[in-house]
């Protein structure tokens, strides 16, 4: 009895693992399954917001960044509207100002757009011309877009000021003295036969009168001799970067003079213009000249060696109080030297200063750069619509554009044989000479400056002088729409075609390797 009640205990002992053991299987199959349900719901939590964020009513990407820069540029207007309504009204200033500054936006955003294969990038400011030539010339629009003369100057004005800041930033001193005498030929000399040839032309072509004229005449081949950095300097990076000629040095040494060159056209222009639209005697004219230099370089030296101490390295935001004082004072320099009489005096002082300034700022310098080329950015399409603005059709005779370009490609096939003399003897290849001479042909830049100052200076000077400066507002417009898309044309099919190609991992490309003589 007590036996079998044992051996019965003992298997009930027994079974109870056994009954048991299903159980624990069954909980842990159920908690693995709920472990699986849980983690599939919530990886379908998480991808429902995005499948939700893609379908979602607010719009996003492209879109929403078009409806954001809308809204943006109409509260500029309410803004503006809220200061000075009528200004901002059709027919007012800040109106006409807006819708150049708003077409001439799109229009270079529409050709960055037009892509070709296997045809380099045209450059933004041919369609930033365009599109302020095409506001000025719809009939209907162009009757309501006006802008007075004061206000157009003043901004072409502060373009030039930060032209001449880049300018002035971009010459190196090393540059210069291991380019040697090859940099100064390039910059100098193709600019001062094009303007001694051009001067010459145009009292044949133009009837520009020999008594005042060969001044005038020099004003007009120093507006059309300025190669554009802007076209320039994009073009020559992008060959450097594929390694096109960059064992002889040829894209730096192009960038590194076309910035002399825009500053000795700059400096010629303004010189021959106040010498041309002067009323007093010549000699007394010249004089007065050279004491506009001098007060220029004078002045631009001292107010640069502040700015290359003050502020101290040791202050916060060092980039920014930089690029003010150099903003600041280089345009106060070049509206005001217009108001008190003395014309040239502003650029030079300008590049003096920025010049000065940048020597010791080592990479400091390339921060303050970016600034100014962001200011760059906001005056280029200002720039560039008022002078595509500045051209009327209806205005110009019917022989007027035809002696126009002749005059142009005269001069210019003169600077091209120019420019491949002078590089004879530098150690290039024939076919380096003639691409070099040929790239040194792009403008923009300085003829959206200069050439309506010419316009601008006779009708306030001199009237009866208004129609040969309207010739010289014609030519610059013309130079800048066929040389500047035909002149990038020509770099990027030319170049790898030309120049000997190395790798630019294996070639050190700074200035101070150059060995040009």
């Amino acid at each position: 009895m007590y036996t079998t009640e044992s051996q019965n205990e003992h298997l009930g002992d027994e079974n109870t693992p056994s009954s048991t053991n299903p159980q624990i299987l069954k909980d842990s199959s159920i908690s693995k399954h709920g472990e699986t349900k849980e983690t599939v719901l919530s990886q379908t939590e998480e991808t429902k917001p995005q499948m939700e964020k893609k379908s979602s009513c607010p719009p996003q990407g492209n879109l929403n960044k078009v409806i954001t820069n809308g809204v943006v540029l109409f509260m500029i207007w309410c803004v503006a509207w809220s200061f000075s309504a009528t200004e901002v009204l059709p027919g007012g200033n800040l109106f006409g100002l807006l819708i150049i500054f708003y077409s001439a936006m799109i229009g270079g955003k529409v050709l960055q757009l037009i892509k070709i294969p296997s045809v380099p990038q045209l450059p933004p400011l041919l369609g930033m011309l365009l599109a302020g030539f095409a506001i000025r010339n719809v009939p209907l629009l162009g009757d309501y877009i006006h802008i007075s003369n004061t206000w157009s100057s003043t901004l072409r004005n502060t373009a030039l000021t930060i032209i001449l800041i880049r300018a002035g930033l971009g010459l190196d001193p090393r540059a210069l003295k291991h380019l040697k005498t090859v940099c100064l030929r390039l910059a100098v000399g193709p600019c001062l036969m094009e303007a001694c040839s051009t001067a010459v032309i145009s009292h044949f072509l133009m009837n520009f009168p020999w008594q005042w004229g060969f001044l005038l005449g020099l004003s007009i081949s120093f507006v059309v001799g300025a190669v554009s950095p802007a076209v320039v300097v994009p073009s020559m990076l992008l060959l450097q970067e594929n390694g096109y000629g960059i064992k002889k040095g040829i894209p730096t040494l192009l960038i590194a003079a076309s910035s002399m060159d825009d500053i000795i056209a700059i400096t010629g222009f303004s010189t021959c213009m106040s010498i041309a639209f002067s009323s007093g005697g010549i000699l007394k004219t010249v004089l007065s000249s050279f004491r506009d230099i001098i007060i220029g370089v004078l002045a631009g030296a001292i107010l640069g060696t502040f700015v290359r101490y003050f502020p101290s390295e040791d202050q916060t935001k060092l980039t920014l109080k930089r690029a003010f004082f150099l903003l600041s004072m280089c345009v106060s320099a070049v509206l005001g030297s217009h108001h008190i009489g003395i014309h040239a005096a502003g650029g030079l002082c300008t590049l003096a200063l920025s010049f000065v300034a940048g020597v010791n700022w080592s990479t400091e310098k390339i921060r303050v750069q970016r600034v100014i080329k962001t200011a760059w950015y906001i005056f280029q399409p200002l720039l560039f619509g008022l002078v595509g603005s500045e051209v009327s059709v209806a205005s110009l005779k019917s022989n007027a554009i035809g002696i126009c370009v002749v005059t142009m490609s005269l001069a210019l096939l003169i600077r091209i044989f120019c420019t491949f003399l002078l590089m004879c003897f530098a150690g290039f290849s024939f076919k380096e000479k003639i691409f070099i001479a040929l790239s040194w042909m792009p403008k923009a830049t300085v003829q959206a400056v200069l050439g309506p100052l010419a316009l601008e200076t006779a009708r306030v000077s001199a009237p009866h002088l208004e129609p040969y400066s309207r010739d010289v507002m014609t030519i610059a417009f013309l130079a800048i729409l066929i040389t500047a898309p035909n002149g990038a044309l020509i770099i990027g099919f030319l170049g790898p075609k030309v120049l000997a190609r190395h790798d630019p991992s294996k070639i050190n490309v700074k200035l101070t390797t150059l060995e040009l003589h």
